[in-house]
C-alpha cells in the first residue's frame, strides 16, 4: 500500500467509494450519490484552504482517502480540525483506515493544529471502537441532529 496526496487523477476512485458510503451508511448523511464535478469542487476547495487529501492506494486503485478541513469557521476554533476516512468495501479492517488516519494526525500537528474531531453515528460500533483504538475519546452525543431520507439520526461525536 502507498499513501500519499490525492491528485485530481484519483477523483474516480474516491468517487466510487463516497457514493459506496452514501448508498449503505450513515457515515455522510446525504441521500443521492455525488458526481465526480461535485467531489472535484470538494477537492478544489480543501487544497485551496492548505487542507490535506491522502489516498491509500494498492493493487485495486485508490483503497481508501481521507482529509480533514476546520472544525468552525470561527477563530476560536483554528486549531481543531474535523476529519473524514473511507476505505473501499471488501478493503476495510486491513490497516488502511489507520493508517490514514495516522497521516491526517501527523499533518495536523505538523499544521500546529490542537485537536481533531471525528464526528460519527453513535450507532456505528465498528467506527467508534476504530477511533477508541487510536486514542479519541467520546466527548459528547447529539442525538437526532443528522437525519437521511432513510432515518436514522446521529448521536455522537469523538474527539483525539
Amino acid at each position: 500500500m502507498i499513501l500519499r496526496e490525492a491528485t485530481e487523477e484519483d477523483l474516480d476512485g474516491i468517487l466510487a467509494i463516497f457514493n459506496q458510503v452514501i448508498a449503505t451508511s450513515t457515515a455522510v448523511w446525504i441521500d443521492d450519490p455525488t458526481t465526480k464535478d461535485e467531489r472535484r469542487q470538494w477537492m478544489t476547495g480543501l487544497l485551496s484552504k492548505g487542507y490535506p487529501i491522502f489516498v491509500a492506494i494498492d493493487a485495486g486503485g485508490v483503497a481508501g482517502y481521507g482529509s480533514f478541513g476546520e472544525f468552525r469557521g470561527r477563530p476560536g476554533y483554528r486549531f481543531t480540525v474535523e476529519h473524514s476516512v473511507h476505505v473501499r468495501e471488501g478493503t476495510r479492517r486491513s490497516g488502511v483506515g489507520r493508517a490514514l488516519v495516522e497521516k491526517l494526525i501527523a499533518r495536523a500537528a505538523e499544521m500546529g493544529k490542537h485537536a481533531m474531531i471525528g464526528g460519527i453515528d453513535g450507532e456505528n460500533t465498528a467506527s467508534l471502537a476504530f477511533h477508541a483504538r487510536l486514542g479519541f475519546r467520546e466527548v459528547g452525543r447529539l442525538p437526532q441532529v443528522g437525519r437521511s431520507s432513510a432515518g436514522g439520526s446521529i448521536s455522537s461525536s469523538c474527539s483525539g
